[in-house]
């Protein structure tokens, strides 16, 4: 079974939220800090290492 990427994001996130109940702020922090990061120079660094 072939899950989309946004509906598991969303699945983890719901859960985490609910489970550790984060500040909000840090929720949109982290948000925000990642599609920033992931459409900057850094991605490919980034990228490599992960992988």
């Amino acid at each position: 079974m072939d899950v989309p990427l946004w509906i598991a994001l969303i699945a983890v996130g719901w859960l985490g939220i609910k489970l550790i109940r984060p500040p909000a702020w840090l929720v949109i922090v982290l948000l925000l800090g990642g599609y920033l990061l992931a459409d900057s120079l850094l991605a490919p660094a980034i990228d490599t290492a992960i992988k």
